[in-house]
């Protein structure tokens, strides 16, 4: 199996590296070059990360030696297994979705596109890959200014300005700087860069440069990742990303942060100690909450979906703080609860941002805006992404059956195993992280009920010259791949959960299946472990339905406790399918058979409050429909409020006078508007010193003089 694994590996890169050199040499049709290529090299990637996880194999493989640094080598454990295959699954339709922006965006160079794209799924690969501190660095690297190459070098309106690129790598820099300053430091105490050996001797590790590692992985990687208070960049970037690239944007290298969190602090040095455990939980509870709040208020789809991706980064972080809390206080189960939890939320939220971004780049394509004040009734004409675009707000939504309902309601309930907790002040932290995550599904809510109502439904408000007519296969295909991935992922959350256990279980020391799928059909070989009790129990209410056709251990997701409380939490996604599609069936035949049946359908003109005709204007907007929000959470936005006033006859009567909000994010207001304010305070004190004066410049250099032999000789008497 690892020959079948090192196989994979190679035609992913040998794949990427042929797609680079067809789009050099042939002077067109590099769409089909990045389709087909890309959705081969994915493909090959996927089978890689799930041929090694499902066969529990390790691949290791030493590249060469950097005399005096360390031996570059290739490796694939179960942790890195998963996020290829989700990496591939991402990949596969936007590879698809990309192919199919180029032929109909004119403003896309093609070859240099085509290029950086295949480099870029190279990059991501061997980060994945990466066995050791130096390659991962060197990869992370490259991914970081093929980024910013992707957003700079777009040729698209909107993105004429470098600006949100240069921020991109300022901040992916500055992150990758903390990053490797860890590295140094985890490779000082540990005296390898190899990620193995580092496991191995982590339990020698001090506890001062365990903190000092954590800091700085944490908020290193966090960038990527889009968290508070590092996530300002994110935003913009996403909206100056061309269409063909947010996706995987948002879907992958997203993921890359939150890989090197993981990386560092559960599978090379795991918690000895439950403070970094909370500060992540913390950090990651206000992240998401404060990106709920600002996707929530604002009415552009693009930058909407770029602050709902740093809520989504906010829960997955939460779930692994909490794993990382509950293995500091040996409670192994939990644990492994916890990062299967974040695991799946990665997985899913990867599936269903993907979606969502492709369908608001057909939006864009095909409207021409993303200001879903101006959107509306695009049901009529783009009924098939409507669909898909369904399909994926209510995953993101969290609404049953789809997949975001499963993980952010097993997110929750690992919120709730702070009962097993020993320490007061730890069980309130995470009572107040489990407030703060149910009052951000909640938003969740309503802000995609905002999107979806507001883009979709309802009157149209765009301009009646703009003929809007459905995308095309290379937009909705995509669109459509992951729609159906984003409904099994949660109707089969029993068949998802013990794969992801192959890699949350060797970071806790506990198998995640055993804890969270009981093996109720007969026909697997651990169904003779389970009490007989407990079997007949849950045999009367139906857990053992499906076992005659379906393999596996169940369709139940349960936690068992003790002999006096046996189920600590249970649910079935698979069961409440069929129970919502029984009922949409039972009230389709109430209302068509027996309650309007011999009644005689009338069309007549509406009602719409005396008025003769309903104009769009008058419609409920998205501003609107959000401003109760706004209003009830303008404490955290904190707007400043601009005024632009009008004058005549000397300055005595006054025209016109303008009054706007204009919101500053919170983190840019109290983070780094003061940081940059005494900076500039600083400078220019430093500045007045250079004003031209020999005498004073003489005084200068004779005071620090003494100054340096003042503290010479303090030091000699000490």
């Amino acid at each position: 199996m690892i020959a079948w694994t090192a196989t994979f590996i190679a035609i992913f890169f040998a794949l990427c590296g042929i797609g680079i050199l067809g789009a050099l040499v042939l002077p067109s049709r590099h769409g089909i070059v990045l389709g087909w290529i890309g959705c081969l090299a994915s493909s090959a990637l996927a089978l890689a990360g799930a041929n090694s996880l499902l066969a529990g194999t390790i691949f290791n493989r030493p590249l060469w030696a950097v005399p005096g640094l360390a031996t570059l080598t290739l490796g694939l454990d179960p942790l890195s297994a998963v996020f290829l295959i989700i990496t591939g699954l991402v990949l596969f339709p936007a590879s698809i979705f990309a192919a199919g922006e180029m032929g109909r965006s004119s403003r896309l160079n093609g070859r240099a596109f085509t290029i950086q794209m295949l480099a870029l799924y190279a990059s991501i690969g061997l980060i994945f890959l990466a066995g050791d501190a130096l390659l991962f660095l060197l990869a992370w690297e490259m991914m970081s200014i093929i980024c910013y190459l992707l957003i700079v070098s777009s040729r698209e309106k909107e993105n004429a300005q470098a600006g949100p690129g240069y921020l991109l790598l300022a901040m992916g820099e500055a992150g990758t700087l903390a990053a490797a300053l860890g590295f140094l430091l985890l490779a000082a105490s540990a005296g390898t860069l190899d990620f193995n050996a580092i496991h191995l001797v982590a339990p020698d590790i001090g506890e001062g440069v365990r903190w000092a590692v954590f800091l700085l992985s944490f908020f290193g990687f966090g960038v990527k990742a889009g968290l508070v208070p590092v996530n300002f960049w994110l935003p913009q970037a996403y909206e100056a990303a061309p269409r063909a690239f947010v996706p995987v944007l948002a879907g992958a290298t997203l993921n890359l942060g939150l890989y090197g969190i993981l990386r560092v602090n559960a599978a090379a040095m795991p918690a000895a100690h439950v403070g970094p455990g909370l500060l992540a939980l913390l950090i990651g509870v206000v992240t998401a909450l404060i990106g709920i709040l600002y996707a929530t208020t604002d009415n552009d789809l693009k930058i909407m979906l770029a602050h709902s991706s740093i809520e989504n980064a906010g829960i997955i972080t939460a779930g692994l703080g909490a794993g990382m809390v509950f293995l500091a206080a040996n409670l192994p189960i939990p644990a492994a609860i916890a990062f299967a939890a974040a695991l799946y939320h990665l997985v899913n939220h990867s599936l269903f941002k993907t979606l969502l971004f492709f369908g608001a780049g057909a939006v864009e394509a095909q409207t021409g805006t993303r200001n879903m004040d101006k959107l509306g009734g695009l049901i009529r004409w783009m009924p098939l992404t409507a669909l898909a675009f369904l399909a994926g707000t209510l995953s993101i939504a969290a609404l049953p059956p789809f997949n975001g309902f499963a993980s952010e309601w097993l997110t929750l309930q690992t919120m709730l195993r702070a009962a097993e907790l020993s320490t007061p002040g730890v069980k309130l932290i995470f009572a107040l992280s489990g407030a703060g995550l149910a009052l951000t599904a909640a938003l969740a809510v309503t802000c995609f009920v905002k999107v979806f109502a507001m883009s979709f439904l309802g009157m149209r408000r765009l301009d009646e010259t703009r003929r809007v007519i459905e995308p095309k296969a290379g937009a909705l295909v995509p669109m459509f791949i992951l729609a159906v991935l984003c409904l099994l992922f949660g109707v089969l959350p029993t068949y998802v959960i013990p794969v992801l256990g192959l890699a949350a279980g060797p970071l806790a020391g506990a198998s995640t299946a055993d804890a969270l799928v009981p093996p109720f059909f007969p026909s697997n070989p651990a169904h003779n472990t389970l009490p007989p009790e407990f079997v007949s129990d849950f045999h009367n209410i139906g857990a053992q339905v499906g076992q005659s056709f379906l393999p596996g251990r169940g369709l139940v997701v349960l936690h068992r406790g003790g002999a006096e409380n046996p189920v600590v939490f249970a649910m079935s996604t698979a069961y409440m399918f069929v129970v919502l599609i029984v009922l949409l069936l039972l009230t389709y035949i109430i209302v068509r058979v027996w309650l309007t049946r011999g009644r005689k359908l009338s069309r007549r003109a509406r009602w719409d409050g005396g008025v003769r005709r309903l104009l769009p204007e008058m419609t409920y907007t998205a501003t609107g429909f959000s401003n109760p929000v706004r209003v009830v959470f303008d404490a955290v936005f904190r707007p400043t409020m601009v005024e632009d006033t009008r004058e005549t006859v000397s300055e005595h009567f006054r025209t016109a006078i303008l009054r706007e909000k204009e919101r500053v994010h919170l983190v840019d207001k109290l983070v780094f508007h003061p940081v940059r304010a005494a900076v500039m305070k600083l400078a220019r004190g430093l500045a007045s010193l250079h004003h031209g004066r020999l005498n004073a410049y003489a005084a200068y250099v004779l005071l620090m003089l003494l100054a340096v032999m003042v503290i010479f000789l303090l030091f000699q008497k000490v």
